[in-house]
């Protein structure tokens, strides 16, 4: 039996702004990576994010972001690796302060946007944000979106890395992925085929037909998709017929 992930990006709305379908979404998934404040989400939304996690037993991580709500931290910053650290650091506190009031932890970090790309493009960056995770928590599992960030994390005999993988997103044939600038409805049956290809034979077929290794043993699901609940149905069907269990973070590192 092959055990996998799944994991989406939530608890991004802030005051009467509402974004993704938290509450459709959480019942599919295993890890939930909750917006820490800076790029998305405010207080109140960080702890109905950690209580609808709680409530449907899920995998509690912090999506940290570069301070920058207008740009949704998609926007590049000028930030000296300790800056980026204490970013992280700042957000975890905050997240972890509401999963402890609710008698649960944060198990993982994945950051975000902007600040993912600076960490994919320097090593340094991503480094000292690793120590920190680690100053913090030696216990947290870094979720690394790309090889870059992933082989850096595995210079850290003491941190525990998972890489992930994406099923509706395309890849290039590099393995760095093809971001749309809008989510568009996706295959249902075409995005299980990728979750099952990625899930057993850690494979997925790349833009221009080539097929690419992707080792990951956790898979994306972006919650704001227009149709991320059929395609997590049909991610649910698939694995079920494919002998894939699912488990969050926690159960696999």
């Amino acid at each position: 039996m092959v055990t996998v992930d799944v994991n989406c990006d939530m608890g991004e709305s802030f005051g009467n702004w509402t974004m993704g379908r938290d509450a459709a979404v959480m019942p599919y998934v295993t890890s939930a990576n909750v917006a820490g404040g800076y790029h998305a989400g405010d207080p109140h939304v960080m702890r109905e994010t950690v209580a609808l996690a709680v409530e449907h037993d899920v995998g509690i991580g912090v999506h940290p972001g570069l301070p920058d709500k207008m740009g949704f931290g998609r926007r590049k910053m000028d930030a000296s690796p300790e800056e980026v650290r204490d970013y992280v650091i700042y957000q975890l506190g905050a997240l972890s302060a509401f999963a402890e009031a609710q008698g649960a932890r944060v198990q993982h970090v994945k950051p975000h946007g902007a600040m993912y790309s600076m960490l994919s493009e320097s090593p340094e960056h991503a480094r000292a944000v690793m120590e920190g995770i680690l100053a913090v928590d030696p216990d947290l599992i870094y979720l690394a979106t790309d090889m870059h960030i992933y082989e850096v994390a595995r210079e850290f005999d003491d941190l525990r890395a998972v890489f992930e993988g994406y099923v509706d997103l395309r890849y290039n044939p590099d393995r760095s992925l093809i971001v749309e600038q809008q989510m568009e409805p996706k295959d249902p049956e075409r995005v299980a085929e990728r979750f099952v290809s990625i899930a057993t034979e850690g494979t997925v077929e790349a833009a221009n037909g080539e097929t690419i290794e992707v080792p990951a043993e956790s898979v994306c699901i972006h919650g704001d998709g227009p149709n991320a609940v059929e395609l997590l149905e049909a991610i649910h069907e698939a694995r079920a017929e494919h002998g894939v269990d699912l488990a969050p973070l926690s159960e696999i590192a």
